[in-house]
């Protein structure tokens, strides 16, 4: 397998991030919160906003973009204290190298200094992303029943966080 190499999205990047995107919405849709006909109807200028307000980091194994993550500041004066860690999504052929906890490692990286604390949320039966983010430092701190409710039947969600200081 050729050497995973993370980097922050930018204007070029914007096809390759659409497909990813769509990809990850489509083959795991109890994973995001957004429904795959919502963001395949919309227009690439979308996702190129998306990536513009930022920051998105990818994960390319070559010129091949094999996995994404984003990352934002929460408003307001009493919780810009905090982010969150989003969309994380690796296409299946690179699940189990380096390129999940390089993405990760990379909102980490970005976040020191700027909030104290990274949040995120997954989806509770998936055990394998639960101890990923075991692994990473992320600890569980409460459980939101039925979050998303995907072809009738409901996902709960973790609620996990790192603190950086």
């Amino acid at each position: 397998m050729t050497e995973i190499t993370v980097r922050r999205l930018g204007e070029a990047d914007v096809e390759a991030w659409r497909e990813l995107r769509l990809e990850a919405l489509e083959r795991h849709p109890e994973a995001f919160g957004s429904p795959l006909v919502a963001e395949a109807a919309q227009p690439l200028g979308f996702f190129a906003d998306r990536i513009a307000r930022g920051p998105i980091w990818g994960a390319f194994s070559g010129m091949e973009m094999v996995g994404s993550v984003g990352f934002f500041v929460c408003d307001g004066a009493k919780r810009k204290h905090k982010g969150v860690l989003w969309g994380l999504y690796v296409r299946e052929a690179v699940r189990g190298s380096a390129a999940a906890g390089a993405l990760v490692e990379a909102v980490l990286d970005h976040a020191r200094g700027t909030v104290e604390v990274v949040q995120l949320s997954v989806d509770a039966d998936n055990r394998r992303a639960c101890r990923f983010y075991d692994r990473m430092g992320f600890l569980a701190y409460g459980l939101e029943r039925h979050a998303l409710k995907v072809g009738g039947r409901y996902h709960d969600e973790e609620l996990r966080a790192r603190f950086l200081t």
